[in-house]
């Protein structure tokens, strides 16, 4: 079990931990029934935070905030000398949760994307984990929600009886949501976004030696050229641009205090 602490990559704090660490603290919180805010970023959920400070509070207000890319495990040691032996990849750390709920009678609940790939998602996981227990799920309405709406969901979802929210809603908006519900359902909420369609069957994997390389933005690219053509092509360099900068020691990146930002009505 690996936990070295966080560190910051151009301001956001990511924890330099393995997936062993990151499902004992997911288990043990959603045991105590305690609020624990994760999200798995890769270089985009980095970038969203480095442009935007509000939303850099909110990241730094998460309770893990896990390496789900190879250039941000990279990072780590290009800035920080902390060595992982792998990423904390979101589709893979859902999957190890769900083995670990199975194993100790914890429920999930599948919040986000659309009905069909909810269906097929939860079809896949309880064919893998006949013991798990998926409380309930509910579809995104792809739209801001109302305050009397958000009331409702919170209603539903503590009434489900779950044990942890398994949330996708795509980066950044599954981190706005986590951050502004985790009082509220006082349970972990775990931000894994395209989990819900590797899962489904939606998406296919990378080649693992494209994840090992670090070009899984590649193969996602030429999966869906039109939707993340900006993300990647525009994102991706500018990153490693401002890491050098970190690295050289030509800018510090301190990171925003969390806490700091105003809520907002979350989209859902």
């Amino acid at each position: 079990m690996i936990n070295r602490g966080k560190h910051s990559i151009l301001g956001i704090n990511i924890h330099a931990i393995d997936y062993e660490f990151a499902v004992n603290k997911i288990v043990v919180a959603a045991e105590k029934r305690v609020p624990y805010a994760v999200s798995a970023l890769a270089v985009h959920g980095v970038m969203t935070g480095f442009l935007d400070p509000i939303h850099a509070r909110r990241l730094n207000g998460m309770d893990l905030v896990v390496p789900d890319g190879q250039p941000v495990r990279w990072a780590l040691w290009w800035l920080h000398k902390q060595g992982l032996p792998d990423r904390v990849c979101g589709p893979k750390l859902t999957l190890r949760i769900a083995q670990a709920f199975a194993e100790k009678g914890l429920s999930v609940y599948l919040y986000g994307s659309q009905i069909e790939v909810l269906q097929q998602f939860a079809c896949q996981l309880q064919q893998r984990f006949p013991q798990l227990q998926i409380a309930g799920m509910e579809p995104s309405k792809f739209r801001r929600l109302s305050s009397e709406e958000r009331k409702e969901l919170v209603a539903r979802i503590k009434a489900s009886g779950a044990s942890t929210v398994l949330l996708g809603l795509g980066c950044p908006r599954q981190e706005v949501w986590a951050y502004e519900y985790r009082q509220m359902l006082g349970i972990p909420i775990l931000a894994v976004g395209a989990a819900f369609d590797f899962h489904a069957g939606r998406l296919a994997p990378a080649p693992q030696t494209m994840q090992d390389l670090g070009l899984e933005w590649l193969f996602r690219l030429l999966q869906e050229p039109r939707r993340l053509w900006r993300r990647y092509i525009l994102l991706n360099p500018l990153y490693l641009w401002y890491v050098g900068f970190q690295l050289l020691g030509w800018k510090k990146f301190v990171p925003p205090a969390p806490d700091g930002s105003e809520p907002i009505e979350s989209y859902g």
